[in-house]
């Protein structure tokens, strides 16, 4: 496929090429509704690149065949939706404490349980952060056009392999399914990260937990010339399990710590017209569209609007979020669910009684029309 041609193609599709230009070794995935397209596209794609797809009998068995692949030295991911992303849970657990590192897509639709499979929801964001048991740091990325799924999908491998962790892509079945234009970079015009290997002999005794000054870890290839541990309990440098309240401590700081401590360079967002607005949207995914069009079409009528669109949703960007509300009057956060990400806002902002929700929470996008007549309401001046 060349490189500088326009394509008119899904959202999921844009997710599959994008992993493709990463690097993407093995793609292990159960189909489900709206994420399917990922799978279908890279079972063609995949194997032509020379990489591994397989589709496995549930979810769970997916993020183990992905777990099991990083370790070996491959770039790895799985896609799914909501229900699916439940069954991951325990398996996304055991990445994180043996620093494993993939990237996990979300679509999401409309929940809890089989909820609404063909329809749009953004109700997994507090899901991705929590949804595994225990303390642990968490990153989710989301998009709301083709040009920054791409981008999204490839800086969630660049950071799954910098900082040794599973990613989280949360997009949605608006975003997923929809199709617009998209030029695929060219190699070489999107860095990308490489797996970080050590740099220890054959037959010297390797630390596969003992990380660098810059609190990087190095990887051998599990069944190449090192020999070590993983497990899901918690261990020394050597891999070994390990009860010692010392390490039991210094291991969960330092799982928190190098998602925390990086959140900036992990941060990413976009601002429109925010230097003079009095009024602030707050929004992502394909809510951020909708919000948008009304921000480009109200500026035309002099009203002062702006929007901050999150492209990092875990860590919370609390600190741009709070910069970026501090003179504003008022803060309405747009999504499509009972106002997960408002509750990380209100907590963000310095007067959380100006943070309002516009949502809809019945499959459907909301519209440009829905956020309007929310705000008039805000604004006192009646429906």
């Amino acid at each position: 496929m060349e490189n500088n041609d326009v394509r008119f193609i899904q959202g999921n599709e844009v997710c599959a090429e994008a992993a493709l230009y990463a690097g993407l070794g093995l793609f292990a995935g159960y189909p489900i509704t709206p994420s399917t397209e990922i799978a279908e596209h890279l079972a063609l794609r995949l194997p032509q690149e020379g990489g591994k797809f397989l589709q496995m009998e549930d979810e769970i068995s997916s993020l183990c065949a992905v777990i099991g692949a990083s370790l070996t030295g491959k770039k790895t991911l799985t896609a799914t939706s909501g229900p699916g992303f439940s069954l991951m849970q325990e398996a996304l657990g055991y990445a994180i404490m043996a620093e494993i590192p993939c990237v996990i897509v979300n679509v999401m639709r409309g929940g809890p349980s089989t909820g609404l499979p063909t329809h749009a929801g953004q109700g997994d964001v507090m899901q991705a952060r929590w949804g595994t048991h225990g303390d642990h740091a968490m990153v989710a990325l989301t998009a709301s056009n083709h040009a920054d799924i791409f981008r999204m999908t490839v800086e969630a491998f660049n950071i799954a392999e910098t900082y040794r962790t599973p990613v989280i892509l949360l997009l949605d079945e608006v975003v997923g399914h929809l199709r617009e234009k998209i030029r695929i970079p060219e190699p070489g015009e999107i860095s990308l990260v490489a797996r970080l290997r050590t740099a220890v002999a054959h037959g010297v005794d390797y630390h596969p937990y003992l990380p660098r000054e810059d609190g990087r870890l190095p990887m051998s290839d599990f069944g190449d010339v090192h020999r070590y541990n993983v497990t899901g309990l918690y261990h020394d440098m050597w891999g070994f399990p390990t009860e010692k309240p010392e390490i039991v401590y210094g291991l969960i700081r330092h799982l928190v710590d190098k998602i925390e401590n990086y959140s900036e360079k992990m941060t990413r967002f976009r601002k429109y017209h925010t230097k003079d607005a009095e009024t602030l949207f707050v929004s992502y995914g394909a809510a951020a569209r909708s919000a948008l069009h009304l921000v480009e079409n109200r500026r035309k009528r002099g009203e002062r609007i702006g929007l901050l669109e999150l492209n990092t949703l875990w860590p919370f960007p609390a600190d741009i979020v709070r910069e970026a509300a501090a003179k504003v009057d008022f803060v309405l956060v747009v999504e499509m669910n009972i106002g997960q990400v408002m509750r990380e806002v209100k907590l963000a902002v310095d007067n959380p009684d100006k943070v309002f929700l516009a949502n809809r929470i019945d499959g459907q996008l909301i519209t440009p029309t829905d956020i309007r007549n929310i705000l008039r309401v805000i604004h006192g001046k009646g429906v």
